[in-house]
């Protein structure tokens, strides 16, 4: 900017102080650089440096269902919930058409794209299956959300409608329309275990990764695997994802379960596996129990995840070494409407109204957390627990920096911290509720010995606290 421009632009601010708030207001997250993954290989972040904590909502058919004002709508009330991904198919099913009845691919052949002539439709009837998709992945974008794109669910490669004869030349495609784009995540994959159709996920990943150098990519997994299963010393894997969803400790179905493998609900032992592997690389739950869907996910006889599952689940993981998490609303992912039908998994809701479940709105306490103190430095430790850490819903998690520290308890059960373990010669201690991420403090106490603690309320699932002891002779 020349020097004259400059004054300019100083004069119009002094005059009209609120553009400085709206010239802010434009800032993405990419414009601190593409999303790389850290040194360490634990977490994401900017080129220059920023942290990113991948606050996930799961949108999976937002370019099928959603008209161009709908998709606005969600896309805004997710952006001020604090969510900055957004998980989506491009294919769900073949034949694959929009809600303006425009269809994906000619002859159920992914590589036979349907596009009309022009990059800038001016009407609604201009506009093709493609065309919506880059209309919403720019809105996204104007409000600072990644698309976490997924190029075809399973389901199409296990049907063979994509396959190894076709899948390069989709996936070059694909690459080469969105490869310019700032706020594209790769997931490939998709609800399949990685053993099924490797080869199709394998030319994927690779074309994908050799045609677009500008994206990260993951491989989104069958239920209760993870990515690292099948292709964690993949280059075009950056990092992990895996699906803890959507089953009760109970639910282990005998002969279709993998009973040695079998993890319940506790979702933070796939981010301990996946941490124990070398090279290190980042991992998150990409998908846990949705919030309003049955538990076991097809017996709407069975009761309902809520608000506080959704909770357990995201503080669990990260608080174990997860770089983020992804949040799920059963009718949210679906976009279920009136004219929907049924549904599916026993939906009782229609998107609009589920966008604001409890349990959405209070991701964000999380991500806020995180990002109050030190990123990069944080890990699991246990060794903060001095008393028993519990099982199941009883479990006690805490993560911590060189100054502070985070233990999480779902019931709010009394737990003894054995201190000494952060700097400080004294710690101020606090309880964070990550209902509506207020802080109140307790107290300080010298940094030595151990202490128990009682959390606010009575004892139950769903009372659950974060305990933070920051040192209380330095910076928090």
């Amino acid at each position: 900017m020349t020097s004259r421009n400059t004054k300019t632009l100083l004069l119009f601010l002094s005059i009209f102080p609120f553009a400085s708030c709206c010239i802010a207001a434009q800032s993405k997250p990419w414009d601190n650089g593409k999303l790389i993954v850290s040194q360490n290989g634990r977490f994401l972040q900017h080129e220059n440096g920023t942290p990113f904590f991948w606050q996930g909502d799961t949108g999976w058919l937002l370019f099928e269902k959603l008209s161009r004002a709908e998709a606005e709508t969600y896309l805004e009330n997710r952006r001020k919930k604090g969510f900055n991904v957004i998980q989506v198919m491009v294919l769900h099913e073949l034949p694959q058409k929009n809600l303006y009845g425009d269809y994906a691919v000619e002859e159920n052949d992914p590589a036979k794209p349907i596009t009309t002539p022009g990059n800038n439709p001016k009407s609604e009837s201009e506009y093709d299956y493609w065309d919506h998709i880059d209309f919403i992945v720019d809105t996204a974008g104007e409000k600072g959300l990644y698309i976490g794109m997924v190029p075809a669910w399973g389901s199409i490669v296990k049907q063979e409608y994509l396959n190894t004869s076709n899948a390069a030349q989709y996936a070059a495609w694909l690459a080469n329309r969105y490869c310019d784009k700032p706020n594209i995540v790769w997931l490939n994959g998709g609800d399949l275990k990685g053993d099924t159709c490797k080869e199709v996920w394998q030319i994927m990943g690779k074309t994908i990764k050799q045609t677009d150098t500008n994206h990260l990519m993951t491989f989104h997994p069958y239920g209760r695997t993870q990515s690292s299963m099948w292709f964690h010393n993949e280059d075009w894997l950056d990092f992990n994802m895996f699906q803890s969803g959507h089953r009760r400790y109970d639910q282990l179905r005998p002969g279709k379960d993998d009973a040695e493998r079998w993890k319940g609900e506790d979702n933070w032992k796939y981010v301990l596996e996946d941490y124990a592997l070398t090279p290190p690389k980042p991992t998150m739950d990409g998908e846990p129990s949705y919030e309003n869907i049955p538990q076991g996910l097809h017996d709407p006889n069975e009761p309902y995840w809520q608000e506080q599952d959704a909770r357990r689940y995201a503080y669990w993981s990260v608080f174990a070494g997860a770089f983020g998490h992804v949040y799920g609303n059963n009718a949210v992912m679906q976009m279920h409407k009136p004219d929907s039908g049924k549904g599916s998994y026993g939906v009782r809701d229609y998107w609009y109204e589920a966008i604001d479940a409890p349990g959405a709105g209070q991701m964000q306490y999380l991500q806020k957390l995180i990002l109050s103190r030190p990123f990069f430095e944080r890990i699991f430790d246990p060794s903060l627990i001095a008393d028993d850490i519990g099982i199941e819903y009883d479990y006690v998690i805490a993560t911590r920096g060189k100054n502070y520290a985070f233990i999480y308890t779902y019931t709010g059960r009394t737990f003894e911290v054995a201190l000494g373990i952060i700097s400080g010669k004294k710690v101020k201690a606090s309880w964070y509720d990550p209902r509506d991420g207020k802080t109140e403090s307790i107290g300080t106490f010298k940094n030595e010995g151990t202490h128990l603690f009682d959390p606010p309320g009575k004892e139950q699932p769903g009372n659950d606290w974060v305990l933070i002891l920051d040192d209380a002779d330095g910076k928090s």
